[in-house]
């Protein structure tokens, strides 16, 4: 079976059109921001990371960032930046939180995080 030049360039064009098009979907896959709600099991300020156990028991280590978004009672009437330092500085063992975060290598990183209200708490843990 003889192949020429032109089939062959163009069979080498496709292959590369095909794993370019792979590679660039993995690479998006890892932006993708998932969400995990539960209760803050502990707080490690030096590493600015949490432990977050779901209703399932199972624990999400998340670790959040200058640029990572905070809504809760206690971020009410700051900025972004503040609330974010502010919040989870002084973040609590046994706080409702809703986190929505990216992985990169099995870390993930917190892009938002919403603290329930204790009366949504309440109402959750009925």
């Amino acid at each position: 079976m003889k192949i020429d030049a032109k089939r062959f360039g163009s069979l080498l064009a496709g292959i590369f059109v095909l794993v370019a098009i792979v590679a660039w979907q993995a690479a998006a896959a890892e932006d993708v921001v998932h969400a995990v709600s539960g209760i803050v099991k502990s707080v490690d300020k030096t590493t600015k990371t949490m432990v977050v156990k779901t209703s399932d028991g199972t624990e999400h280590t998340i670790k959040w960032t200058d640029k990572t978004t905070v809504e809760g009672a206690k971020a009410t009437g700051k900025g972004v930046a503040d609330a974010s330092t502010a919040t989870y500085e002084g973040a609590k063992e046994g706080t409702k939180v809703t986190v929505k975060y990216s992985e990169k290598g099995g870390e993930k990183t917190a892009v938002a995080i919403k603290e329930a209200s204790k009366a949504t708490a309440k109402a959750v843990a009925q």
